[in-house]
């Protein structure tokens, strides 16, 4: 093969001398037999000895493993890593991950069909292919057909396959020179490429950064920078007050935050513990006092918490007598309302839990006597 060489093009005025050239020029095995026509011609493919286009069979399998992955990805986040029960189906309903699973396969099969088709089939990044700059292109889309001899090795005799293509039938015989396939990733094109898009993001950032400043009230930054909110911190002319931070409404409380029926602890005493003294009760406040009590006032009741031993602080001791003769309602009220250091519970319990914590309240008060029945319960 001369150093020029890349092709031998042979050129037909009908297709029906290009379809019966083929087998002769495949015959001579001088190089990579190819065919370019303005359309499509039946039976060209088997003719050349093409196989079957690898591109339909890519996109499948790809399909299924963006399909597969979608799927296996959706299970291990709902099933194992985090599991949420919704709308009381299970954790791995897999009817669920449908639309994700589709919309994957999707992803995959687009992805490989572009370039699948571009990078590996069409051997881009390879855009000057030799065919485009010769002058059988410009018959060959209109009503010209050509059938190349191609190199295969550097031992490619253009003479001979010249002679095969005439003697085939070409009319026009035209030799193409090699193409410079040398690197196109070199450091200055990258650099140049950087360059670019540097410059692109920059006047484009720029233009963005001017167009707001000079007509701010164009939409969408009208609806962006002329909010009606509302800083607690400052004042504000939307109350009479004109403040931005407003006291609850009078005669209101938050939601979860409700007060006893009475005002104070001391009439609280009036109150009457309405439930029952069983096990499941005891059961209930004392989960209740684990969870809330017991690190600061001790699993007896004794002001002996680990959180407060740790920083020397004696919360109230509910063995002392004081607490003793304390009336229900009054420890109810300290649970709901909070007593000194201690917050209210009211947010985080319910009233029967908080009912159920002053029965075991009273019982951690009374398991010193060892004849007391609520030891059974109350004991580890």
């Amino acid at each position: 093969m001369s150093e020029t060489s890349y092709a031998v093009l042979g050129i037909f005025d009908t297709p029906d001398a290009l379809m019966q050239a083929i087998p002769k020029v495949r015959a001579s095995k001088l190089g990579t037999v190819e065919a370019y026509t303005p359309y499509p011609i039946h039976g060209i493919d088997e003719a050349l000895g093409l196989r079957r286009s690898p591109l339909g069979g890519m996109v499948l399998v790809m399909g299924v493993l963006g399909a597969l992955t979608a799927f296996g990805f959706q299970y291990w986040i709902s099933a194992i890593d985090y599991p949420i029960v919704t709308g009381g189906k299970a954790a791995n309903s897999w009817e669920a991950f449908i639309p994700i699973m589709f919309e994957v396969m999707v992803l995959f099969a687009t992805f490989t069909a572009g370039l699948g088709m571009l990078l590996l089939l069409n051997k881009l990044p390879f855009f000057g292919h030799p065919v485009l700059s010769s002058k059988a292109i410009t018959g060959i889309t209109r009503d010209r057909y050509v059938l190349a001899l191609e190199a295969e090795s550097e031992a490619f005799d253009s003479a001979a396959a010249a002679q095969a293509l005439q003697g085939a039938g070409a009319v026009e015989i035209e030799v193409l020179p090699a193409p410079d396939r040398s690197p196109f990733l070199t450091s200055d094109f990258i650099l140049r490429t950087a360059g670019g898009i540097f410059t692109a993001c920059l006047v484009a950032g720029l233009v963005m950064f001017l167009t707001i400043k000079w007509f701010p009230l164009l939409a969408p930054m009208k609806y962006m920078q002329d909010q009606p909110r509302l800083n607690a911190q400052k004042g504000s002319t939307f109350f009479k007050d004109g403040h931005g931070m407003q006291m609850p409404v009078a005669g209101t409380v938050a939601r979860g935050y409700l007060p006893t029926a009475t005002g104070t602890q001391e009439a609280a005493a009036t109150l009457v513990n309405p439930l029952p003294r069983t096990k499941e009760v005891f059961a209930v406040g004392r989960k209740a006092f684990a969870n809330r009590c017991e690190v600061c006032h001790g699993a007896l009741g004794n002001g002996m918490g680990s959180l407060t031993a740790a920083y020397g602080g004696k919360p109230a001791n509910l063995q002392a007598q004081q607490f003793r003769d304390y009336p229900d309602g009054k420890i109810y009220w300290a649970i709901v309302n909070g007593k000194n250091a201690m917050p209210s519970q009211a947010a985080d319990l319910t009233e029967a839990q908080r009912w159920s914590v002053v029965h075991y309240v009273r019982a951690l008060q009374r398991a010193q006597n060892a004849k007391d029945e609520d030891l059974k319960v109350v004991a580890p």
